[in-house]
């Protein structure tokens, strides 16, 4: 036993917390609290917040979990997904992803589109992902539209942010939307730029700037002054370096990659302009010419150089944010620390997107956290209890309904054509 783990003395949240927010004390954890690691550790949450214990009695009034020596971890955050955006992707009416025959592009928020209820959040809180990250795709635009983030309880009011960055998509996907090449993607970019930040003033006579319309102007403009964050889809090494050119043209934008497969190639220059990256790990073959440096080593060269790194699962980005711990695990196959695996999927991502409170169990963080079976990173551990904001969740979902309903089927409940 290495000692008991105490956690200092915190304020009152200034987060709205469920109403029925347990008040718990786990003990005998193996606690990971997002950075460094624990045994035999106590942690006590009241009113949907870590809190201080002295080491003494448990205060009253709080429910004693016994984790019998079981990992527990901040909730994970699946940072850039669709989930929630798209139940079924070839059926269009199901599909709020992009809108080709929309007249709008910065302005499409993807708030108005997320359903709690959809079957993959369910999915994806039952693997210990507790927070997600919607993206917009792109379609005809540059610009996709405005991204959130929700919790995964599955409840009405799950969205923990709205609006929380616009997403760009540069390099060979801009390129072909912006006109065929990538000249014309940056101009396009640098028009819009600056449309948004002269917004209102240049659209005083007319509705139409040189690259956005007055609504787009409007989205837009908050990102275009640094007071939101721009999320930029970039693969290659060059075209990289033209967005850390453009922080030096415009210091105050807030920038994060995601996708970077030769984000190693440029790891030092991204360190030193302090632009966070979010990749897959599993995503380290050369697939496209813009990605022809893809290399299983680019997660633990990027870490290495002092880039902030957050990790994602890319393929099937609407179905599958769940496998975001297997991308960790791959990760740290190829090479990463297991703590700085962790870190990208917990931590990271929280300070990219500016959750406070999220990634982490220390004190005053929320009471995201999930109990293990195992070593999460494990492909072979799941979760055995999910806490959000405190409020201990259910572990089922459609698909386990259907698996129990089936498992041991009384043979006289079965339809009649199934009978024989």
């Amino acid at each position: 036993m290495i000692g008991k783990f105490t956690i200092l003395a915190t304020a009152a949240s200034a987060l709205v917390l469920g109403a029925i927010a347990q008040d718990i004390a786990i003990e005998n954890a193996k606690l990971w609290d997002g950075s460094k690691l624990t045994e035999d550790a106590t942690i006590v949450i009241r009113d949907g917040k870590v809190v201080a214990w002295d080491d003494g009695a448990l205060p009253d009034g709080v429910e004693a979990i016994d984790a019998e020596g079981a990992w527990v971890t901040p909730g994970i955050i699946a940072s850039f997904t669709q989930a929630g955006i798209v139940e079924v992707g070839a059926e269009d009416s199901t599909n709020d992803t992009v809108a080709p025959a929309s007249p709008y592009s910065a302005a499409l928020d993807m708030s108005d589109a997320f359903n709690p209820s959809a079957a993959m959040i369910d999915m994806t809180r039952l693997e210990g992902v507790t927070r997600i990250v919607v993206a917009p795709g792109i379609s005809s635009s540059l610009i996709g539209g405005q991204g959130l983030v929700a919790d995964t309880s599955g409840t009405p009011d799950s969205i923990t942010k709205s609006k929380a960055f616009t997403y760009i998509n540069l390099g060979e996907a801009g390129a072909g939307v912006s006109g065929g090449s990538r000249p014309a993607a940056w101009a396009k970019l640098r028009a819009a730029l600056g449309d948004a930040r002269t917004y209102p003033a240049r659209y005083i006579t007319s509705s139409d700037g040189d690259a956005l319309n007055r609504i787009d102007a409007q989205a837009f403009s908050a990102a275009a002054r640094g007071q939101q964050l721009i999320l930029i889809g970039v693969s290659r090494a060059s075209d990289i370096r033209q967005v850390i050119a453009l922080t030096e043209q415009y210091p105050n934008l807030k920038i994060a990659l995601v996708g970077a497969q030769e984000g190693w190639m440029v790891a030092d220059e991204l360190a030193a302009a302090d632009i966070p990256v979010i990749i897959d790990p599993f995503d380290n073959l050369p697939s496209r010419f813009e990605n022809l440096g893809a290399t299983q080593k680019n997660a633990r060269r990027l870490i290495e150089a002092g880039v902030k790194t957050a990790f994602y699962y890319s393929d099937d980005a609407s179905h599958q944010a769940r496998l975001t711990l297997q991308s960790a695990g791959n990760a740290v196959g190829s090479g990463v620390d297991f703590e700085d695996a962790m870190r990208a999927i917990t931590s990271a991502p929280a300070e990219i997107f500016g959750l406070d409170g999220y990634g982490s169990l220390t004190t005053g963080s929320a009471g995201d956290l999930v109990i293990w079976d195992g070593d999460p990173l494990e492909v072979m551990s799941a979760p055995t209890r999910v806490f959000i904001d405190g409020e201990e969740q259910t572990m089922e979902s459609r698909q386990t309904k259907l698996r129990d309903r089936y498992l041991d089927l009384d043979e006289s409940e079965k339809p009649l054509a199934y009978r024989r």
